[in-house]
């Protein structure tokens, strides 16, 4: 690898990549780009799995894809290639591309990395940031490399402690940064589910009997739990309901529970791949695969502006994680 890496001559590579699928066949090329997105991964990320999502992706959210691994410890090292990821409609014959660039950067050379992207951003368009190592997150540069997109898109539950990574980028949106969770994105089918319980007017009516919030969780869902419980206190106190809640270890995966007086009892559980709804003594079951890269930012790249349920959930987990950190053991 090299020391730096020329945009110009990026460019200049795209614009050669063009000409040449311009003369192949009578059909044509369509040029697609809706954003750019730039993907920042670890050496240690499957770079097979990562590459199908991307093209997965590209053909409801076709964008200028820039992909930077990190390559980790080592001397101030930057290196690209450009190629295009091209697919053709059902039932047509002009094919569609999307241009894709792969930048190779180690450690040391992070801070060169703005410098660089800034050019090969498309001009006009969102840029979508998608950071994909937790670790970078952490790193004094991640904050300049953030300032060149739109939006961000994290993972807390793939870091190693997922309440301080929530009180982290609580505080990177009070600064104004514009970001995304994809462990919030997770909870879309729980939180449609929820909903619809309280749908049924024979369980509306007994809404305001609700007292206390329960939310324990397994390996890999913590992030979730604290946001699920957050989201719920905030629903129900918009609602006019006061209810006191709680967030803890101990459950296979995820798990909800309100309960109120009367006996009133609502539980939320995934159970392998159902999630399982129980209203008192009353249980139904919706199918909840484990959702893959590919469908959850399907869904977040849909959202181009401040989500604002997930800001004010955000601001209120931090705040649940902080007071129940401070409580005695």
């Amino acid at each position: 690898m090299s020391a730096t890496v020329a945009p110009d001559k990026i460019l200049k590579e795209l614009a050669a990549l063009w000409t040449q699928e311009g003369k192949l066949g009578e059909a044509g090329v369509l040029r697609a780009c809706s954003m750019t997105l730039l993907v920042m991964s670890d050496a240690t990320d499957d770079a097979a799995a990562l590459g199908e999502t991307i093209a997965a992706l590209m053909p409801q959210h076709p964008a200028r894809s820039i992909l930077i691994r990190l390559s980790g410890d080592g001397e101030r090292a930057l290196s690209e290639r450009v190629y295009q990821q091209c697919w053709k409609p059902f039932g047509q014959r002009q094919q569609i591309c999307c241009e894709q660039i792969e930048i190779t950067a180690s450690d040391a050379a992070l801070a060169d990395l703005p410098s660089v992207l800034l050019p090969l951003i498309v001009a006009d368009l969102p840029v979508i940031l998608w950071c994909r190592s937790p670790r970078l997150t952490q790193m004094p540069e991640f904050r300049d490399i953030a300032k060149v997109a739109t939006r961000v898109v994290i993972d807390s539950a793939a870091g190693a402690n997922a309440t301080d990574t929530i009180r982290r980028i609580a505080d990177a949106v009070r600064r104004g940064m514009v970001l995304a969770d994809l462990a919030w994105t997770r909870l879309t089918r729980w939180r449609e589910t929820l909903s619809r319980v309280f749908e049924n007017r024979d369980t509306l009516a007994r809404l305001s009997e609700i007292q206390t919030i329960k939310v324990t969780y397994g390996p890999g869902y913590e992030a979730a739990a604290w946001y699920f419980a957050a989201w719920v206190v905030n629903a129900l106190a918009q609602a006019g309901v006061m209810a006191t809640a709680a967030v803890a270890s101990g459950a296979p995966t995820l798990r909800l529970e309100l309960a109120g007086t009367s006996g009133l009892r609502v539980t939320l559980a995934r159970e392998e791949d159902r999630l399982v709804t129980t209203v008192d003594d009353q249980s139904n079951c919706t199918h909840l695969p484990v959702a893959s890269d590919y469908l959850i930012m399907r869904e977040e790249l849909a959202i181009m502006c401040r989500d604002a349920v997930f800001e004010r959930t955000l601001a209120s987990a931090a705040q649940l994680a902080v007071s129940s950190s401070s409580q005695p053991q």
